[in-house]
């Protein structure tokens, strides 16, 4: 099979590691990234346990690099103003600097032997001879918006303006804080990476962005006015400009790209070309990678098996079973997603109302709509010092007991992923914790009082970026 991959972000290199795996190198890989190599967008990137688990079952060996240069956060807190800070329990998840992220996958995809172009547009479509081609180039993807009314594709634009940065303010814990201005309230949202530099989003609503006069303000001053708003809450560190020139123009609008369907004959769209969802979940970078894993699963699982001989490209029926499954996973996602988006665009609201902190950060923790009474006196619990480190002890039972039911997994020989042979001697290691608030893991303890509500997506990856 010759497999040619458009985008050289975390999906199409992942897609190309495990195609090259599963066919035992036989099956020809390109892969095409109009930027060279090294460079990319963004600062770090958060995933959890799900991904992980997805990881290790499919390539143990970036599974453990990734894993082992990924830096873990087990703590949260909400500040608004000057008040106490308030914490919330029972979450942890990993960070790794994208750019960290992407030389480990293209490391990884060049030992097996894909043919990587970076700084190279990719051909035509027309123009690309393989069996299946893969739109992996983001949001802005050519591919799908040249046949954007093939794909069903609907763009809904989000009405807070935000920046994402970076901060040399390095911390493990992960950071909401809000501060009123003369304008409005205005927050910024920090999270570790692994290098050192957090990443930090700022946001506020459309009047106080235009009160703040950000609306007519250069980029790099916008910058500056915004670290001296929050110099409490970065303890008088910096904020770091975004890379790639992205500072004369800083401020954006999310995007919640869908679409009706992911394929197009012999090509189909995967990661953010198919899909967004707010970065209020955290859960861009994850789902993405998983569309790789789903099409590899679909090209080289049981649907390659019963791949539709009268389709014009042969592998009519493998991406067909692609298309339908990732898309009836990631419909309810979106839908939470979009829940999330709301409550962070009208949270200032709140706090003008004069919300007490601890509801504030109740209705924060709550705002998927998967939390009940008793999740609730945990919440008021956790903000006692001596409960609230036997809660983190839990967290950390629970996430270390993961581990090892991988470790378990790995020892008793569970088969890896379908055309992957074993390699002789070499363990399949367990994933690695669970991301914070996902469905518990069967045989490990909850925390007391917390059970998930019927009927309610749980959050994929761990509370990002919001």
């Amino acid at each position: 099979m010759r497999i040619a991959v458009v985008g050289g972000g975390p999906t199409g290199l992942y897609l190309g590691i495990l195609a090259k795996l599963r066919s035992g190198g036989r099956d020809d890989v390109v892969l095409w990234e109009r930027n060279p190599r090294g460079r990319t967008h963004g600062f770090a990137v958060t995933f959890g346990e799900d991904l992980l688990d997805d990881l290790y079952r499919c390539d143990p060996v970036s599974a453990r690099e990734l894993r082992a240069a990924a830096r873990l956060w087990n703590a949260q807190s909400v500040v608004v103003g000057d008040a106490r800070p308030v914490h919330i329990g029972g979450k942890y998840g990993y960070s790794i600097a994208r750019v960290e992220m992407i030389d480990l996958l293209t490391r990884r995809a060049e030992q097996l032997g894909v043919d990587l172009r970076f700084g190279t547009t990719a051909p035509a479509r027309e123009d690309i001879d393989a069996d299946v081609v893969v739109a992996a180039g983001g949001a802005g993807s050519g591919l799908r918006e040249q046949r954007a009314e093939h794909f069903g594709t609907t763009i809904t634009t989000g009405e807070s303006p935000y920046m994402w940065l970076g901060t040399d303010r390095d911390s493990a814990t992960f950071l909401f804080a809000y501060e009123r201005t003369a304008a409005g309230w205005i927050s910024i949202h920090v999270y570790p990476s692994s290098n050192g530099i957090s990443t930090c989003i700022v946001d506020c609503e459309q009047p106080t962005w235009r009160g703040l006069g950000f609306d007519t303000m250069a980029g790099g001053d916008a910058i500056r006015t915004v670290e001296s708003i929050f110099s409490r809450a970065l303890g008088g560190h910096r904020i770091l400009d975004p890379p790639s020139g992205a500072a004369q123009q800083p401020w954006r609008r999310f995007r919640e790209i869908r679409n009706l369907t992911w394929r197009d004959g012999n090509l189909v769209l995967a990661g953010d070309a198919a899909h967004t969802t707010h970065f209020g979940i955290g859960s861009g970078t994850q789902l993405a990678m998983q569309d790789a894993v789903g099409l590899a699963d679909s090209l080289y699982g049981p649907a390659r098996d019963t791949a539709d001989l009268t389709d014009p490209h042969g592998y009519g029926a493998a991406l067909a079973a692609y298309d339908a499954r990732r898309r009836a996973v990631l419909g309810p996602i979106q839908d939470m997603a979009r829940r999330n988006m709301h409550w962070f665009e009208q949270a200032n609201r709140r706090l003008e109302r004069g919300e007490d902190p601890v509801e504030f950060a109740w209705a924060l923790l709550g705002r998927r709509g998967d939390m009940g009474p008793l999740h609730y006196q945990l919440h008021r619990a956790t903000q006692i010092p001596a409960l609230r480190q036997v809660r983190r002890g839990l967290t950390t039972a629970r996430r270390v007991r993961r581990q090892a039911r991988r470790r378990d997994r790995a020892a008793a020989g569970v088969p890896q992923v379908q055309g992957v042979p074993r390699k002789p001697g070499v363990a399949q290691e367990p994933g690695v914790a669970q991301e914070p608030g996902v469905a518990q893991e069967r045989g490990v303890p909850q925390e007391p009082g917390v059970s998930q509500k019927p009927g309610i997506p749980q959050q994929p990856g761990v509370p990002q970026e919001r």
